[in-house]
């Protein structure tokens, strides 16, 4: 037996209630965040020092070492905390590039 709830149910008759929800308008997208943001350095010296400890097979000291012979003194811990925020994406993303590469 056809019944009007049936046209509503398979979305054939819409009500204003329906397009008065269509045209709200979209809220805003959300923004990337930065995650330099509460950072007292630089990007670039962030970068450097989470590109050394990544790349190359060195110690948190290393790394304080060589950034402190190019003039920039920051403490191992700093690096660490450095890295733990940014490089662990960025090295397993390496890490997928890798395995990849030998496949």
């Amino acid at each position: 037996m056809y019944h009007q709830n049936d046209e509503y149910r398979k979305g054939l008759v819409r009500g204003p209630w329906v397009e008065a929800r269509r045209e709200a308008p979209d809220p805003a997208p959300m923004t990337k965040r930065s995650p330099f943001k509460y950072f007292k350095t630089s990007p670039e010296i962030t970068r450097l020092a989470v590109m050394m400890y990544i790349r190359f097979p060195l110690s948190l000291r290393n790394v304080e070492d060589l950034l402190h012979e190019r003039g920039i003194a920051i403490c191992h811990e700093t690096v660490r905390f450095w890295w733990h925020r940014l490089g662990l994406p960025s090295s397993a993303k390496e890490g997928q590039k890798a395995k990849e590469n030998l496949s």
